[in-house]
């Protein structure tokens, strides 16, 4: 089994993508190395205690919260961009360092007082996770922590969080 230090130097780095300025962190090299993968949600599920419920924010965060969810036996919900789930949403709009955007929910994904950790690839400016916890939270949820394979430290996402809810858990596994 690889080493998840050694999954992480996989990611690459495409510069002005998706525009100009902007570094981006791609973590497909990663997933598809089946060792790589595996490491890193080896990593990811030290942090399952206390949840009940995995959700992952499309696209990549998908990929690393149904894995965990899987191998841990919990339950997996998406957050999705606008008007890709077929039944009543909830939705709410955010703001990336390169845009604007809006993720939904089903009104049902989540029971009552379900504790939940969302997983997102990385944590940029915070406005995607901020959107999600708000959805979880609008269906009843308790969001216990946020985690992330990747924090871009000087976009300080993690501050503004934080500072909105001081009581959810962030994980970062590794720092850009």
């Amino acid at each position: 089994m690889m080493e998840f230090t050694d999954a992480l130097a996989l990611i690459r780095k495409i510069p002005d993508f998706p525009k100009p300025g902007i570094v981006f962190l791609d973590i497909t090299p990663v997933l598809a190395n089946s060792e790589a993968f595996g490491a890193v949600i080896k990593e990811m599920s030290k942090s399952l205690p206390k949840v009940d419920v995995v959700a992952g924010i499309e696209a990549r965060g998908f990929i690393l919260a149904a894995a965990l969810a899987g191998a841990s036996e919990r339950g997996f919900v998406p957050f999705r961009k606008s008007g890709k789930l077929p039944h009543h949403t909830h939705g709410e709009k955010y703001g990336l360092e390169y845009g604007d955007d809006e993720i939904e929910v089903h009104v049902d994904a989540f029971e009552p007082g379900q504790r939940v950790l969302i997983i997102d690839d990385v944590l940029a400016t915070g406005g995607t996770l901020l959107a999600a916890i708000a959805l979880a939270q609008r269906c009843g949820a308790v969001v216990e922590k946020v985690l992330v394979l990747l924090e871009i430290d000087f976009l300080s996402g993690r501050e503004k969080i934080s500072a909105l809810y001081p009581n959810i858990k962030i994980i970062a596994l590794a720092h850009a």
